[in-house]
């Protein structure tokens, strides 16, 4: 019957359907967008996660970096690392390595004088270290993982964290200013690459009794060394008064800078001698600290203005030297006052 029934009659009968159909349109057409957002939005979130790295495709290529707590780029992190990011790439600095953490090793001081064989009827022969000697004591310092560094660089080192570079660091001073530490110590410091720290005295030792001139001190410390003071005369400090004190002490210290154009921060008390009232000249002129010579190790917990040094006499051999060096690491700090 459906078949025979008139075209205009079915058509008629067809209308309500796709009026329904037409209604149902727009409801599908809004749940279709619906699903592309939602799709869109997953991808987004994807992306985000990838780029940022918390368990993702950046981690992976930076295993190292997964295990390092996050933080912000330039600060510390838990672990206190600092971390730096650099073109996407993360690496990290130690605390010590970046300069912001003092540090703590203590360190030899050792304290030389002439470097040659003493001469006939020298009154301190002991003070005398013949040439061979002293380069015989470096090389086995160097074999044994020492390298010289010089006081400014152990004061950056214990006040900053400013790295002293590998091995353990040891100080080489040199007292009094003797010609010989220039044609001797110089060389023989510069083929290993270190430095020495210089004690000169102003007018004590002149030229003609062995002593530096002023060309040879600027070619020390255009070398790298360090240059200090014993002040004018190697006085007894002890001895003087208020304005002789003023003039070895303060005097000394700016003729140095203004000459040598060098900060000149450490002292070195002539022959060893200080009490309180010449501790406080030295801190009064400016000076950062001073080097005495009692024995034993300088630790950044000691008075900076009475640090050891261990005395290197003529005849020690480079085992005696490494081993008078180890035995005297725990010595008790200098006392408050010193004459010898």
């Amino acid at each position: 019957m459906d078949s025979l029934e008139p075209r205009a009659r079915r058509g008629e009968r067809s209308r309500p359907r796709q009026h329904r159909d037409d209604r149902r349109r727009p409801v599908l057409t809004v749940l279709v967008m619906l699903a592309l957002v939602l799709v869109a939005a997953t991808v987004v979130v994807v992306v985000l996660s990838t780029i940022g790295g918390g368990g993702s495709p950046a981690a992976a290529r930076h295993p190292r970096s997964a295990a390092i707590p996050r933080a912000r780029n330039g600060s510390a992190n838990a672990a206190g690392v600092h971390v730096v990011t650099t073109g996407g790439v993360i690496s990290t600095v130690s605390p010590t390595a970046r300069g912001d953490a003092s540090g703590t090793t203590p360190v030899p001081v050792l304290m030389y004088h002439v470097i040659a064989a003493p001469p006939t009827g020298a009154p301190f022969p002991g003070l005398y270290v013949p040439a061979s000697e002293f380069a015989a004591q470096m090389r086995a310092l160097k074999a044994a993982g020492w390298h010289a560094v010089t006081l400014d660089q152990l004061e950056a080192y214990w006040s900053r964290g400013v790295p002293l570079g590998p091995g353990k660091p040891i100080v080489l001073t040199f007292d009094n200013g003797y010609h010989s530490q220039y044609t001797e110590a110089f060389p023989t410091l510069r083929r290993l690459g270190w430095v020495g720290n210089e004690n000169m005295q102003l007018t004590g030792l002149p030229p003609s009794q062995g002593g530096l001139t002023d060309a040879q001190i600027r070619a020390l410390v255009a070398g790298g060394w360090e240059l200090d003071t014993q002040g004018i005369s190697h006085a007894d400090l002890i001895t003087l008064d208020p304005a002789e004190l003023t003039d070895q002490v303060a005097v000394a210290r700016r003729t140095i800078q203004r000459r040598f154009h060098v900060p000149a921060n450490w002292f070195c008390y002539p022959s060893g001698d200080y009490d309180a009232t010449v501790v406080a000249a030295v801190r009064a002129a400016g000076f950062v600290g001073s080097t005495t010579v009692v024995p034993g190790w300088t630790h950044r917990t000691d008075d900076p203005y009475t640090l050891h040094r261990l005395r290197v006499l003529g005849g020690t051999t480079p085992a005696g030297l490494l081993a008078q060096i180890a035995g005297a690491r725990e010595d008790p700090p200098a006392p408050p006052s010193y004459s010898g």
